[in-house]
């Protein structure tokens, strides 16, 4: 009996387990293809084969036969159209799987020495692509390679040209009201594709429709009503978190909103400053690094100085898939944000915002104050106009302390804002930069343009 009784709780649970392993199986090369292939049963273009194994040290994919044999995690050189087909052999008796989770292909995970499992796919898009082996660290070990595909879209996805770009001026101005106020602010959440740069666009998540979102503006002692909509055709969850707010996670615990719905807190502003708002849904970065960050501006009782122009720019990262300068319709890359390596930073939605877009204008003379913030999430700028020096710089956004005076670059961190304020002297184009200067090569550059007559007792060219 009792041997009859092992068997029997024996049997049960092979059974079990090949109701688990079928119901989680991974996505096989049938499974995973495009369906017109199938239908249409066409064969290889090209095939690949790859080997796993060790390499000093690390795990990783051989290549076997043609051009890629013995090759380390080799390039897979393929174009636009191929039907491609990837034959993975187990070498090391180790658990092992391919995939280009980019273009949803997936193969099943094989454990034995020597045995094979194929993938069949067709490429519709130029670029690299990674291919990896998604057993919990392997990649990590080194399993990783390139897929590389060239010529053109065969689905033709053009980049946008949509645009996100928050225009610097558009801010409302100074408050004309001295008792405390209700006042009721309206947002909505909106996932966009837009431009990010020539012949590049990217899945933004905004803010009324703008990067940044927008610049709201209270007096200390004001109570804000804030009502947050997520757009019905949103994909995610968002909320936002104004730093002005004392309150559990300012207001964000409130206003984890699903698509189509719609929450509301309200806070008071006790204290003046320059606070960022943001969405603050899990992953937060990832939210934040879509677009989904503004300012709120709470004035001090008195107020402001009086200034003839007053601009807003802030300054944030995209983290691509795709390397800089590559075209067509970009990718968020979770691996790249976690690293804090973007490929593309920005001033107010994209490359080329406050140049080609919207650029800052003045005249001679005129007294200048701009609002800078850092959405982030990662970097700290190091905020400087070249060719001007701050006359004051309200350090970390404090309004009510003095100003520092007569500051080169001022240091802005993730989530943090500066107020500065300069008279304009000279004519001629400004650029608004992060010192750190190599980010200029990924975008990150605005101009003043100022207008008037040459102040030669300033500024001579000999």
């Amino acid at each position: 009996k009792m041997l009859n009784r092992n068997l029997f709780f024996f049997l049960v649970k092979i059974i079990i387990l090949a109701i688990i392993a079928a119901g989680c199986a991974p996505v096989t090369s049938e499974q995973s293809a495009d369906s017109d292939l199938m239908a249409a049963s066409q064969p290889p273009t090209i095939e690949f084969t790859l080997v796993t194994g060790e390499s000093e040290g690390k795990m990783v994919f051989f290549g076997s036969g043609g051009a890629i044999d013995g090759m380390v995690n080799p390039d897979l050189r393929v174009s636009s159209g191929d039907i491609v087909k990837v034959t993975l052999v187990n070498g090391d008796a180790v658990l092992h799987d391919f995939a280009i989770p980019d273009l949803e292909v997936q193969s099943e995970a094989i454990a034995k020495m020597d045995k094979k499992t194929e993938v069949i796919f067709k490429v519709k898009v130029v670029g690299t692509k990674s291919y990896y082996c998604t057993i919990p660290g392997h990649r990590q070990a080194g399993m990783e390679g390139l897929l590389i595909a060239e010529g053109s879209n065969e689905e033709e996805e053009e980049a946008s040209n949509a645009s996100v770009v928050r225009s610097p001026d558009d801010l409302p101005g100074p408050l004309s009201y001295t008792e405390s106020s209700i006042v009721k602010v309206e947002l909505e959440t909106t996932e966009v594709e837009a431009r990010l740069s020539d012949g590049t666009s990217y899945k933004f998540w905004t803010f009324n429709g703008k990067v940044p979102g927008p610049f709201i503006r209270v007096r200390v002692g004001d109570t804000v009503e804030v009502v947050l909509k997520n757009n019905s055709i949103s994909e995610f969850m968002h909320s936002v978190d104004f730093h002005a707010t004392t309150g559990p996670g300012g207001g964000a615990v409130a206003t984890q909103t699903k698509p189509g719905t719609e929450t509301s807190f309200t806070f008071k502003a006790i204290n003046p400053g320059l606070f960022v708002y943001h969405c603050a849904t899990p992953m937060v970065a990832h939210h934040i690094s879509n677009g989904m960050y503004g300012i709120i501006l709470v004035e001090p009782e008195e107020g402001l100085p009086e200034v003839d122009h007053e601009f807003y720019v802030m300054q944030g990262e995209v983290y691509t898939a795709e390397p800089l300068g590559e075209k067509g319709i970009l990718n968020f890359d979770l691996v790249k944000l976690l690293d804090e390596h973007p490929e593309y930073i920005i001033f107010n939605g994209s490359v080329g915002a406050l140049t080609e877009d919207a650029p800052l204008k003045a005249d001679v003379g005129d007294t200048v104050r701009i609002f800078f913030g850092v959405g982030g999430p990662n970097l700290i700028s190091s905020f400087h106009v070249i060719g001007e020096i701050f006359d004051r710089v309200y350090n970390q956004a404090s309004l009510t302390s003095d100003p520092l005076t007569n500051v080169q670059t001022t240091i802005v961190a993730p989530g943090g804002a500066a107020m500065v304020e300069f008279t304009i002297q000279v004519p001629g184009r400004y650029l608004l930069v992060d010192h750190a200067l190599s980010r200029l090569e990924r975008g990150l550059v605005g101009y003043l343009l100022v207008s008037g007559p040459e102040n030669e007792e300033i500024f001579k060219i000999n």
